[in-house]
């Protein structure tokens, strides 16, 4: 089994990555592969609302000179997606958004391939916003069909500068929780 994480952060090894960097360290120690994608750096459009995806259903973006085709072809060989992003303005990034649009409308108009996947979320956050956030990434794994899975209580860690979210024992204990709660959850779905 495998788990593609996609960290939605413009800091590359922020608080985000460290979230979900628990989450992925208990996924391996129950046997699934992980990888973490960090969109940092990346030059990422919403979608266009071209159609071309309606017409070729063949699980690409027209919108071809990024990495979000190389997203998705992840996600579809994957059996579990995590998505992380901070909290900017009251809501995940917009590369975050941009990586849900885009995957989204792709894959959905090809038929849905990601449905029945395992999907969760991972926020970061200084004071407020986390619930938007993450209720925005989770509604991506609704509409695509996946199965949503959860931890102990909502997986956001709280931390301003890069490394404080270590300090919240609450969050860090919520994202391994969540590890082995996917876990279990793959290898029922994988039965």
């Amino acid at each position: 089994m495998r788990v593609v994480a996609f960290n939605g952060s413009a800091r590359r090894d922020g608080n985000t990555a460290i979230l979900i960097r628990y989450v992925l360290a208990e996924l391996e120690r129950e046997g699934i592969e992980t990888e973490l994608v960090q969109l940092a750096g990346e030059d990422l459009i919403g979608c266009t609302d071209c159609g071309t995806c309606a017409q070729t259903r063949d699980n690409t973006c027209s919108a071809a000179d990024d990495i979000i085709n190389g997203c998705i072809e992840k996600m579809l060989a994957a059996d579990g997606i995590v998505i992380g992003s901070p909290v900017y303005f009251g809501n995940c990034t917009a590369t975050t958004q941009a990586l849900i649009e885009r995957c989204g409308y792709a894959t959905r108009k090809s038929g849905s391939p990601l449905a029945r996947k395992a999907g969760a979320a991972v926020v970061a956050v200084r004071r407020a916003g986390a619930m938007h956030a993450f209720d925005s990434i989770n509604h991506f794994f609704q509409i695509a069909q996946m199965v949503v899975v959860g931890s102990s209580y909502w997986n956001i860690g709280i931390g301003r500068d890069v490394g404080d979210v270590e300090r919240d024992a609450e969050g860090v204990e919520t994202m391994k929780t969540l590890g082995r709660t996917m876990a279990w959850a793959l290898k029922k779905l994988n039965a």
